[in-house]
């Protein structure tokens, strides 16, 4: 097994730990580039931490010089005050050209289904930046597009459990037709560390074996939890009102207008094959008993630098 590096950005959060994992079981040698340097290591001695010193080029090469695959998880959900979609894509496009500078070899980036210069989502706009930045570097690249990621610390699929065990009511955005197509986070990982070990370019669809309309998955979870409630179809300005009142009493932001946007414009669905195998429904029959008895706030995770994030 070659000993080259195997970076991987946010080792100590979602998906960037189970790459990290499965990297390590395939005996890689690998290191994080993290904000967060004082979150517990779930890795210990095995995984050496760098700062994600965007600021700082010198820095940022030098934690990335004799690595041969860069594993680009880094992004952010909304735009908020401690940070931003505009910000992100800059600290992005600096960790490009420090990874060109430093000479990786290949650049694994989870990016976004349909994504699109010049779409009226910063999130999704955002992204298509990223890529053609990356297709533009030179470096040898594997895109991986995911849709909605699902495992034991997601947000979406979480947090519609929280809200069905303690509502009565669920809201759904307009008739909730629009489709999304979750992947399991150890899929996605698993096909990150396939695309490392590959040298041509490639632009994959992230997306898992089952689609669903928002009103089938929400009703999937309301059947894996026993608590199926009752969908109420309301206007997207009414479902985001309730949602910062939710938001308020949480300390989270719920769900932004933009994500409302994304989800009734069809944009976490693509028709693709799956390259995910772990169908949703088993996962969550198997995990029902602890899904959304707490609440996964994306604000704490990202105030709190000790903690490890929490599983359901």
């Amino acid at each position: 097994m070659s000993n080259n590096i195997h970076a991987v950005t946010g080792a100590y959060g979602y998906s960037g730990r189970y790459i990290a994992a499965q990297l390590l079981a395939e005996g890689r040698n690998v290191i994080t580039l993290t904000n967060s340097l004082t979150r517990r290591n779930p890795f210990g001695e095995q995984v050496k931490a760098w700062p994600l010193a965007f600021d700082n080029p010198a820095a940022l090469q030098q934690a990335l010089t004799g690595v041969d695959v860069l594993y680009n998880t880094y992004w952010v959900r909304f735009n908020h005050r401690l940070f931003t979609h505009a910000q992100a894509v800059k600290n992005t496009l600096a960790l490009f050209a420090a990874a060109q500078r430093a000479g990786v070899r290949r650049i694994v980036h989870v990016s976004i289904t349909n994504p699109r210069v010049n779409s009226p989502l910063e999130y999704f706009a955002g992204k298509a930046r990223l890529e053609e930045a990356l297709r533009a570097s030179g470096i040898s690249y594997a895109i991986l597009r995911p849709t909605v990621l699902f495992g034991r610390e997601d947000i979406l699929i979480n947090n519609i459990a929280w809200a069905l065990r303690r509502f009565p009511l669920f809201a759904v955005f307009g008739d909730g037709s629009y489709r999304l197509q979750p992947i399991y986070v150890e899929d996605l990982a698993a096909l990150a560390v396939a695309e490392g070990k590959r040298t041509e370019n490639t632009i994959l669809n992230a997306i898992g074996p089952e689609t669903f309309t928002y009103r089938e998955l929400v009703a999937a979870v309301g059947h894996a939890i026993g608590r199926k409630g009752r969908l109420v179809e309301v206007s997207p300005g009414v479902g985001y009102a309730a949602s910062r009142v939710i938001g308020f009493f949480v300390g989270d932001t719920f769900i932004t207008r933009e994500e409302i946007q994304g989800l009734m414009g069809d944009l976490l669905y693509v028709n693709a094959p799956p390259t995910g195998s772990t169908k949703l429904t088993d996962w969550m029959q198997a995990n029902g008993a602890a899904l959304g008895q707490v609440y996964a706030s994306e604000l704490a995770r990202r105030r709190d630098r000790l903690s490890p994030y929490r599983q359901s």
